[in-house]
């Protein structure tokens, strides 16, 4: 109804002067007009006119009424002979004084000093005058409308309304244009009187709705690229369910160790046990752990097997290392470098620095005749590759290495030494049960993967990073992971 109302108005008329005129004395919402105006412009129907207006501020007003400050100084000087400066104050408004001395000095119209005197007879209020212009509708010129916005004596006046007139394609009817090239159009022979709708190649099209990484996948990309260009082979990781013999016993843990017990550890209710052990492994690790061996005293403690068959959620992927190098000993001996970078878990309280599971990346190499030193050349590889050139080792206890460092690097950032890993040596105990030769020895180090992650993006809370709590935001907007590969 609006739709046509308008094309019909201008059908016979010049322009609509004001939209919500037009609206009212036909019974239309302004805002329904508004919108089929914005419509028909779109296709070039109709031509908005743009109506700038303008209204005097409160100073605008006062000045209209009472004349310009510099008129009104200047006329407060004598026309003959001359006015001290602190007697024409006294006879003025103190804005008024102000500005009347800056304007009619500027104007050449007084001669300021001590003493004020007249240096023309007559001036005219030009100001006074363009302020009555603009308070009766008169249009001014674009340097008197200047001049009056510089001295904030007039403001725009706000329109929402429209003014318009025909378009170059009016017509008193809309014609609906066909946006597509069908087939019926084709078989029929119409296209030929079809008008189409221009494409619009600055249109932006729909957002592709695909997936995004998180910043843990994003990390641990890097991270398994400079394994893999350090010359590592990654390990199998996919069993989350392990048997405490794997995850435990067969790294020189013993049994009473509080790290197996139920408050820091998740065991299965169903199938609560492992069907399978290899028995003359599982005797040898027994007696390591009963009485010692290869130069060890052993821990002289009952190890029951009951214990050793409970499935468990991995508390680490050291268990998959285990799996790894027992396998490796069953053949012809061969150095090997192996990494892996999965989830384990653990039954801690969950607070902003700890979750209940976590990821955690492992990396070993296994050859003859390795030492302490060469493990820390190791870590000083790998670490420069993350962009840690500065390194602290300090001495730690793990039941399955010996020697063993925890790991500081320096963080330019936090200005201090901060903790980035463990690392060690895997000890006799649990490396000659497994049958590899006795010269053979192997470095390991560990780190968590949401730990880098966080002081890489900025988070300070682990909730924010992995599980129910993420902001999906977070993953569609984060940036890239650059790690510092060499």
């Amino acid at each position: 109804m609006a739709e046509e109302a308008i094309l019909g108005y201008l059908e016979k008329n010049e322009q609509i002067s004001d939209s919500g005129n037009f609206a009212a004395e036909r019974g239309f919402d302004h805002n329904d007009v508004v919108n089929v105006i914005k419509s028909l412009h779109g296709f070039r129907y109709i031509d908005d006119i743009k109506r700038e207006t303008w209204v005097l501020t409160g100073e605008g007003k006062k000045y209209a009424a009472e004349g310009s400050p510099e008129v009104q100084l200047f006329l407060a000087v004598p026309a003959e002979g001359s006015i001290s400066k602190d007697e024409l104050q006294k006879k003025l408004d103190p804005a008024v004084f102000k500005i009347g001395c800056s304007q009619a000095g500027k104007n050449k119209w007084v001669e300021m000093g001590k003493q004020v005197s007249r240096k023309v007879q007559n001036v005219e209020d030009k100001v006074k005058d363009l302020l009555l212009q603009v308070q009766n509708g008169h249009a001014l010129s674009k340097e008197e409308i200047s001049s009056l916005k510089a001295r904030k004596l007039i403001v725009p006046q706000t329109w929402k309304g429209y003014s318009v007139r025909k378009g170059p394609n009016y017509a008193p009817k809309r014609k609906k244009a066909a946006t597509d090239l069908t087939r019926e159009n084709l078989q029929k022979g119409d296209w030929k009187e079809l008008e189409f709708k221009e494409y619009n190649f600055n249109a932006k099209g729909q957002p592709a709705e695909g997936g995004h990484l998180h910043p843990l996948l994003k990390v641990r990309k890097q991270l398994k690229d400079i394994f893999l260009q350090m010359g590592f082979e990654e390990m199998p990781t996919n069993n989350f369910v392990e048997s405490s013999f794997w995850n435990f016993d067969a790294l020189f843990q013993p049994q009473q160790h509080p790290a197996r017990d139920s408050h820091d550890t998740f065991f299965l209710e169903e199938p609560s046990t492992t069907r399978e052990l290899p028995e003359d492994y599982v005797e040898r690790v027994k007696r390591v752990h009963e009485s010692g061996g290869y130069g060890s005293r052993g821990y002289g403690y009952e190890w029951k097997r009951e214990e050793a068959n409970k499935n468990l959620l991995r508390t680490h992927t050291t268990a998959v290392s285990s799996r790894m190098l027992k396998a490796l000993a069953e053949k012809p001996f061969a150095p090997k470098k192996y990494f892996s970078i999965d989830r384990v878990f653990r039954n801690e309280a969950v607070d902003r620095t700890h979750l209940a599971e976590f990821h955690q990346i492992e990396g070993l190499v296994c050859d003859r005749g390795l030492t302490l030193g060469d493990l820390i050349g190791v870590l000083h590889d790998f670490f420069s590759r993350l962009g840690m050139s500065k390194l602290r080792f300090k001495p730690a206890y793990n039941p399955y290495t010996e020697p063993s460092m925890e790991i500081f690097s320096y963080h330019e950032g936090f200005g201090k030494w901060v903790e980035v890993g463990n690392s060690g040596m895997f000890r006799p105990e649990m490396l000659l049960p497994m049958g590899l030769p006795e010269d053979v020895h192997v470095i390991a180090w560990g780190l968590s993967l949401e730990r880098p992650t966080m002081i890489l993006y900025g988070i300070d809370n682990i909730r924010d990073l992995f599980g129910h709590k993420v902001d999906l935001g977070l993953i569609k907007r984060n940036p890239i992971c650059r790690l510092g590969i060499s």
